[in-house]
């Protein structure tokens, strides 16, 4: 039986993928930090990690690991942008990552899956989608320490031989989302009239299911696989297609209006939330062809049902 450690396994993503793997015939260790947070799904082994850090000492949590799946983070919050921040998310997001890959490294675990963010690129795209080739360009704390943490496991996989698989998402969505997602569909919901008919963009989304399918082909990959990818449920959507999807998916019409995008942006900015609106109206698509040619990975689901499970989900 193979042994996979995965990080961040009470969280949106490690919980589903902890069930998935165990019901794919895993034996999983799930690093918590404490015990007396939300617990994996029974089946699933824990090992205590209180804090992630340079310091952390992973040396129980690796051994006899054939695999390790780190999800564990500082995520972006959407005002802590400040670079002042930028050392918090230095030590949990790359010193943690980096002591995680030598210790994995030293006790001879063989792959190791990291899920890094398609915001190393930046925040929006121009006429084409983006691809693995085009250059970095984070422009935020979070999505420095994410670029860092990869050079970091880049380094370790160079000197050591283990294989390292990263993949770099956008929006990740599913049952239990939260974030602006869940801020979407509440409002929805709510059924407030929302000023975005006037939008005309392209964003890339990636179901939690299509992400878990991704991780588990890079884990049973055969021969040596390493490579940094991105990923997306393969079908792209205009934020007004979107809440179409989202009201079509609850049952309900959507209600929006038109508003100059212009407009809706400064209006953003005065009520504080001039990011949130600028993502709302920009492109942001990525091209998943590599990651599907080099990994023989499929999107295990498309859109539409991506967004029911989340939405009834959201329901219940």
């Amino acid at each position: 039986m193979k042994r996979v450690l995965v990080t961040g396994a009470t969280g949106f993503v490690g919980r589903r993928l902890c069930a998935h793997l165990s019901h794919k015939g895993w034996h999983v260790r799930a690093a918590v930090r404490t015990v007396a947070t939300s617990m994996p799904p029974s089946g699933v082994e824990t090992c205590l990690i209180p804090d992630i850090g340079p310091d952390t000492d992973w040396t129980e949590a690796v051994s006899g690991m054939d695999a390790v799946v780190h999800l564990a983070a500082r995520v972006h919050m959407m005002r802590d942008t400040g670079m002042d921040s930028l050392q918090q998310y230095r030590r949990i997001n790359t010193a943690g990552t980096q002591s995680l890959a030598r210790a994995s490294a030293h006790a001879q675990v063989k792959r190791f899956v990291f899920l890094s963010t398609v915001k190393v690129h930046g925040e929006q795209t121009g006429m084409r989608p983006l691809t693995e080739a085009d250059l970095p360009s984070p422009a935020d704390p979070y999505a420095i320490s994410k670029l860092e943490a990869e050079r970091c496991l880049d380094e370790v996989s160079n000197e050591t031989g283990l294989e390292a698989v990263t993949f770099r998402p956008p929006l990740i969505y599913g049952p239990g989302v939260k974030g602006n997602f869940l801020r979407l569909m509440s409002l929805i919901r709510r059924r407030i009239p929302l000023p975005v008919a006037s939008i005309s963009n392209s964003r890339s989304l990636l179901c939690v299911d299509n992400l878990i399918s991704a991780i588990d082909a890079a884990l049973i990959a055969p021969g040596s696989a390493s490579g940094t990818y991105l990923i997306s449920d393969d079908h792209d959507v205009s934020t007004p297609d979107l809440i179409q999807k989202i009201s079509v998916a609850m049952g309900l019409t959507p209600l929006m209006f038109r508003c100059p995008p212009r407009l809706l942006q400064a209006g953003g900015y005065m009520a504080g939330r001039g990011d949130e609106v600028r993502r709302m109206i920009e492109s942001l698509r990525v091209d998943c062809s590599l990651l599907k040619q080099e990994l023989n990975w499929r999107p295990a689901v498309d859109i539409d049902s991506g967004i029911a499970s989340a939405t009834q989900a959201y329901s219940h």
